[in-house]
This record gives structure tokens, C-alpha cells and sequence, in this order.
């Protein structure tokens, strides 16, 4: 839980995604380079946070990053249980309801000659999670990683951007909003009512998996 100031604690988690974000497009090549072709997503986010973890920074940024984090739920009789897999997260320190979630999807997977731009679950699967409460409970930020196969960042964001305007479930109240790029990393936000709470920005960055020529 997060006590204090809500507006305080969405500014740090803000300053912490961008110092955070900077620290993933540097450990990003050598992810990309260690898993050639179209890999699944799980594969990937594995790798992206064992080189995280060792990273140095990161070390000082936070307490630690886990892959496949479960937040816990409160149950009526005052059990706890597992409210699902976030597929990155990062913890602050030992509160386990004090972290900063990131969905990661893939975007313009290749089949053959053709690709599916997977935008769509991308929003149903992904985001739908931080709407819904299911992760980032009362906690005001969440994050998504998009993954862009094909390195084709612009169709990427384009169709990720049709498909949150057509979601009406998202219940937006903002955005989608350009934020400032991290090197070349395209990135967008945006404002939505959650179901249970208040409301809760979501920020999304766009990564290409295409290795350099």
C-alpha cells in the first residue's frame, strides 16, 4: 500500500519508469542478440530481466526486479491469495504492494510473409489488466512493454493507438499522449477510470526486436 502524498508517489513512480526505462534500451541489444528470429514473449522478458538484474544500476535504482511477480489479493475472511502473474515488475523495497507493474506484449509478429500487428491483445490482454485492478491495485501508474518484432515502430504505435480509441472497456479519459522518446524508443501515455478506484496513468514504451543491419 502506499502511504502519503497519492500525487508524490505518482511523481516517483514516473521519474523511476523513465530512469528505468533508460536502463532497458541499454541491456536491450544484447537481448535482442541472444534470441535471433521471432521468440516468444515469455523468452524475451526473461532474458530482459536477467540483464537488468545485473545490471548496476538498476541495483541502485530499486530494491529488486522479478519476472512473473504475483501481487496479492485480500480475500473477505482476511486470506490472502495470487491475483495473477505480472510479467516484469519492479519492488521498492520489502512492502510486496509497493511496485511498479510492466505488461509486456508482442507487436508485428511475422508469420511467413505476413505479419499480425497483435494490437488488439495487447490492449485486452494487457492493459485490461490495470483497468480492471487485477494488477497495480490503488497504486497510480502502470507500464506496458511492447515488443515490435519487425522493428517497425511507427505501424506498431499506430495500430496500438486505433485499437486503445476502440476499446471502450479502457474507459480513457486521456491520451493516447507523445511522451518525450528514450533514444530511439517511441512512447505514448495514457489516462483511464479504473472500475474500483481512482484513476491510473498507463505508459507504454515501443521496442524493436529487429536486429541491426
Amino acid at each position: 500500500m502506499l502511504v502519503g502524498d497519492a500525487a508524490a508517489w505518482a511523481t516517483h513512480f514516473t521519474t523511476f519508469d523513465e530512469r528505468f526505462l533508460g536502463r532497458v534500451v541499454e541491456v536491450w541489444p544484447s537481448c535482442v542478440a541472444m534470441l535471433p528470429g521471432q521468440p516468444e514473449e515469455d523468452a524475451i522478458t526473461i532474458n530482459l530481466v536477467h540483464g537488468l538484474c545485473q545490471d548496476t544500476v538498476v541495483r541502485r535504482l530499486c530494491h529488486w526486479v522479478e519476472y512473473q511477480y504475483e501481487p496479492f489479493g485480500l480475500a473477505a475472511d482476511g486470506s490472502k491469495y495470487s491475483k495473477g502473474k505480472i510479467d516484469l515488475a519492479a519492488l521498492f523495497d520489502w512492502e510486496r504492494e509497493r511496485y511498479l507493474a510492466y505488461e509486456c506484449k508482442r507487436l508485428n509478429v511475422v508469420y511467413g510473409r505476413s505479419r499480425s500487428s497483435l494490437a488488439t491483445a495487447y490492449v485486452k490482454d494487457g492493459m485490461m489488466r490495470f483497468i480492471t485492478e487485477q494488477y497495480a491495485e490503488d497504486l497510480p501508474l502502470g507500464c506496458m512493454l511492447g515488443y515490435v518484432m519487425d522493428g517497425d515502430l511507427a505501424f506498431a504505435k499506430g495500430r496500438v493507438q486505433a485499437a486503445i480509441g476502440a476499446h471502450g472497456p479502457l474507459m480513457l479519459q486521456a491520451g493516447p499522449d507523445d511522451l518525450d522518446p528514450i533514444q530511439a524508443v517511441p512512447r505514448i501515455n495514457t489516462l483511464h477510470t479504473r472500475i474500483g478506484g481512482a484513476p491510473i496513468a498507463i505508459r507504454h514504451a515501443l521496442l524493436s526486436f529487429a536486429s541491426p543491419s
